[in-house]
């Protein structure tokens, strides 16, 4: 991180319906999880896209920086951060943004399949982790679960 680089790159950050989200979060989770992580690209987007809501993280620029998405069930996933901008709290803030909307939801608790290097961050976030290790898109992950305040 550069020195003139700001502290939070987070301009803004809204949860949003598919038909909004898809053309701005599928690029960023094309990068991550096809580019970057070898996720075979027919199996990155899928049947729970449209019935999720989902996170759009986006920089002072009107990049997209962030996403992740909130299943029917209460189920985090698909959680995604641009390489430019890991490590600078962007994967907080949209974990925070998703397990508030669960909650409003009246999810009494959230519940993830983490990869495996990511348990740290989740825990972090209260969560903990639930079972033992399992493939899922040739990377190993394993179930984290956190209970849910109450919205308040």
């Amino acid at each position: 991180m550069s020195a003139s680089a700001p502290l939070d790159p987070v301009a803004s950050l809204r949860i949003a319906d598919w038909p909004e989200a898809q053309p701005l979060v599928m690029p960023l989770r094309l990068a991550v999880f096809v580019d970057e992580q070898g996720v075979p690209p027919e199996i990155e987007r899928d049947e729970y896209d449209p019935v999720s809501r989902h996170a759009i993280a986006v920089d002072a620029s009107g990049a997209v920086i962030g996403t992740g998405r909130l299943l029917p069930d209460g189920h985090v996933g698909r959680m995604a951060v641009a390489a430019h901008a890991r490590g600078r709290g962007v994967g907080a803030q949209v974990l925070a943004a998703l397990l508030a909307e669960a909650a409003q939801r009246g999810f009494s608790r959230a519940v993830l399949h983490a990869q495996v290097a990511a348990e740290g961050f989740y825990a972090r976030y209260g969560f903990r982790r639930s079972g033992g290790v399992f493939m899922e898109a040739g990377i190993g992950h394993i179930i984290m679960e956190r209970p849910l305040d109450p919205p308040a």
